[in-house]
């Protein structure tokens, strides 16, 4: 443990539903739920005007949609998720050379490894100029905790949301751990809560009063001590700045199962390329290629093959991912599909035989296939495949300019044309078809406008600010709370 809270945790507020707030401002201030928005769709965030009413993260978009009918549902935009984060972790990496992203939205820093003296009132106030260079650069709100420990920090930056700063002193961890719930350690998750309830523990309090023979008992050797000294506020795990992916992979959930084992194949195959395209991004090669299958009944399997050596070739990893398929059945009818890749290395050792095969294979399938798209049109020509206008993506109307998808159905497109720096804008319907109206890029949140402009006000509301009149927390220590 560390004599001063010298280790940050950035969590971004509510991040991707505050970045579509960000980017379209008639849906500041209400609430939005982005994620997957067909039945079988998963909330990936929720604004914390959603919140209020119930909805959270990893909860089905279909009871969303009960509990909140009157939100904003929106596709996510990857593209502007990963934008904004880069700018980030750009922030971060100015304070220390080591930095440990989690996801895009929320990483650790080590402050003393950035020379930010040991002091309290120094740390508070690199923490605060996070916050309003974030705020800056990207038009978002973030919550920093600063703690000795990168536990504690995790548990400040929660309580520091929205938008605001907690300090945790060195020495006040056990007064200020011991009423939470045990669920606020790390690695106690619902099977390790129920066993521990069973036993009368509730509390960090009462899981340290329990004593490290009882709990590895109860939880095993490994388990039993790592949460025993976390319970009473030890962690010494280091900031590192290089966290090596162990695989990497891809899924979708279809909204109707897939019975015809054709349409199976070729979906294995499009999320075969889709993994490649990740695993170049991130210019690894991997040796082991799985495939995930979820049965209409939520019974899953996975099926795995290790190659002679690692690849990044789409045509190898096509070529496992077709082979594993043939050994599963899925007559029953399929609700989900991965591929992914493990065993990663920096390098690869190409199966070309296997890649000729599979090309000259891919070449047959794609000359005696069908046209998804519905036929030819005039002089032999492929027609064009209907574009899908998802709510919440960008478009570009030839002369309306840019806006956003606000919802689509029975051969029509609803489109709200405004700008992260404009008013709220205009609403007008088009034709799916419509040759003026194609898809979009994201813009910038800020600094797009005519004289670089900003989103005037921030989509999270500080605690010092929020209509319940709670107390500010922004530049309070927690141990004090």
């Amino acid at each position: 443990m560390r004599p001063a809270p010298t280790i940050l945790h950035l969590d971004m507020d509510a991040f991707y539903a505050s970045a579509e707030q960000a980017a379209k401002p008639s849906l500041r201030g209400k609430p939005v739920v982005v994620g997957g928005i067909g039945p079988r769709g998963v909330v990936a965030t929720a604004s914390y005007e959603a919140r209020v009413f119930g909805v959270r993260s990893a909860m089905p978009t279909a009871q969303a949609r009960r509990l909140c009918p009157n939100a904003a549902y929106l596709s996510p935009r990857f593209t502007l998720y990963r934008q904004v984060s880069e700018a980030v972790m750009e922030l971060l990496h100015e304070l220390s050379p080591l930095v440990e992203p989690l996801s895009l939205d929320e990483a650790f820093v080590d402050l003393e490894a950035g020379g930010v003296p040991a002091e309290t009132a120094a740390v508070r106030a690199v923490g605060e100029k996070l916050r309003r260079d974030i705020r800056s650069a990207t038009g978002l709100t973030g919550s920093v905790g600063l703690a000795g420990a990168k536990m504690l920090a995790k548990i400040a930056s929660e309580a520091a949301k929205p938008n605001g700063l907690v300090v945790i002193e060195p020495g006040t961890e056990r007064e200020l751990l011991g009423p939470m719930t045990v669920r606020t350690l790390p690695g106690v998750g619902p099977a390790t809560a129920e066993t521990l309830r069973r036993a009368g523990i509730h509390t960090v309090a009462e899981t340290a009063e329990a004593g490290e023979a009882e709990l590895v008992r109860l939880l095993g050797k490994a388990h039993g001590a790592g949460l025993y000294a976390m319970a009473l506020g030890r962690d010494d795990r280091p900031v590192v700045a290089e966290r090596d992916a162990k695989s990497i992979s891809v899924e979708d959930t279809f909204e109707v199962d897939l019975t015809d084992r054709t349409r199976v194949r070729t979906e294995v195959l499009r999320l075969a390329d889709r993994c490649v395209q990740r695993l170049r991004a991130a210019g690894r090669s991997g040796r082991t290629v799985v495939i995930k299958v979820r049965n209409y009944d939520f019974s899953t399997l996975t099926r795995s093959e290790t190659l002679r050596g690692p690849t990044d070739d789409p045509g190898v990893i096509r070529e496992a991912a077709v082979r594993l398929l043939e050994a599963v059945d899925t007559t029953g009818g399929v609700r989900l599909l991965g591929v992914g890749v493990s065993g990663l290395a920096d390098f690869t050792q190409e199966d070309l035989f296997a890649q000729l095969a599979t090309e000259r294979e891919a070449e047959e399938l794609a000359k005696a296939a069908p046209d998804p798209g519905g036929g030819t049109g005039e002089g032999g020509e492929p027609e064009e495949r209907p574009r899908r206008w998802h709510p919440g993506l960008d478009v570009v109307h030839e002369e309306y300019g840019a806006g956003w998808v606000q919802g689509s159905g029975v051969g029509r497109v609803t489109v709200r044309f405004e700008t992260p720096w404009s008013a709220p804008g205009r609403v007008r319907t088009f034709a799916v078809g419509d040759p003026a109206l194609r898809p979009g890029e994201p813009l910038p949140l800020v600094g797009g406008g005519p004289e670089g402009t900003q989103s005037p006000e921030p989509a999270i509301l500080p605690k010092s600010l929020s209509p319940e009149g709670s107390e500010p927390v922004s530049g309070e220590e927690m141990s004090s709370r």
